[in-house]
């Protein structure tokens, strides 16, 4: 795996190229919409709207601060879903660019999350904004909100990671598209995005480890909204159940990706 990233990294204009892809990628997504760039936060909102009206107003739950609550989880989230989603058939739908040019695959994917990483950081910033300026019991910034810097990367790789699995199991298993969705529906009601912290990890202890994303959501809400040191224990197994799946993606793309402009 490091010769792999080494050898990627010792390209010349590789990084510049893909920082380049990214930005087309993320312009064509939003600017051809009326609304453009607005969606980019529009979608969160409105997503932050209904959970909070359904589970606030509704079903009286007795979080603080309910709505950044949700908001922090669901833009995690959301990275993480439109990352592995949105590449299980990349392999196919930019075939044309490893087959026609002298881009490698791993540049498809790197640019892919990037892309969706502007998203992510242009979601992040309404955050903070919202953290400061609506919610009138946690205001003020603090060092400790750097922690979030780790995190992404954590959850960077383990997007990547899995887009690399789900991409190479498409190659040979094209039912691995509905078998995703209905798998992230679930992961979904099993992750702490609108749950009490306390609730969740009474009923399903076990799942605040075997659910990688359940500990970066949890430790997300203590660096940005508790202003408190995130759970070190937590960062490095996520880190490393992240690396470990990203291991796999590589061998699966190395395995398998090479032959997948014959078999697709």
């Amino acid at each position: 795996m490091i010769k792999m990233i080494t050898s990627f990294l010792i390209g010349s204009n590789k990084l510049e190229r893909l920082w380049l892809l990214a930005k087309i990628e993320f312009k064509l997504r939003y600017y051809e919409n009326n609304l453009g760039l607005l969606w980019a936060l529009l979608k969160p909102l409105m997503d932050v709207a209904i959970y909070y009206v359904v589970f606030k107003s509704i079903l009286k739950t007795d979080v603080p601060a309910f709505a950044s609550y949700l908001f922090i989880g669901l833009i995690l989230w959301n990275f993480f879903v439109e990352s592995t989603s949105g590449t299980i058939q990349i392999l196919q739908t930019k075939k044309y660019l490893y087959e026609y040019s002298n881009m490698n695959k791993m540049e498809i994917y790197l640019s892919t999350l990037l892309s969706n990483s502007i998203g992510f950081f242009f979601n992040l910033f309404m955050f903070i904004i919202f953290l400061n300026f609506v919610e009138t019991d946690i205001q003020g910034l603090s060092l400790l909100n750097l922690w979030i810097l780790p995190l992404f990367v954590t959850l960077f790789v383990l997007s990547l990671a899995l887009s690399l699995i789900l991409s190479c199991i498409y190659v040979i298993a094209k039912d691995i598209t509905q078998i995703w969705q209905v798998f992230t529906a679930a992961l979904f009601f099993l992750s702490p995005i609108f749950y009490k912290l306390a609730l969740f990890k009474e009923a399903l202890p076990s799942l605040t480890y075997i659910n990688p994303i359940a500990g970066i959501i949890i430790n997300a809400r203590k660096v940005m909204m508790e202003k408190s040191m995130p759970d070190i224990g937590m960062l490095f197994f996520d880190f490393g159940y992240a690396l470990v799946l990203l291991l796999v993606g590589f061998i699966l793309l190395n395995k398998i990706g090479a032959r997948a402009a014959e078999k697709l």
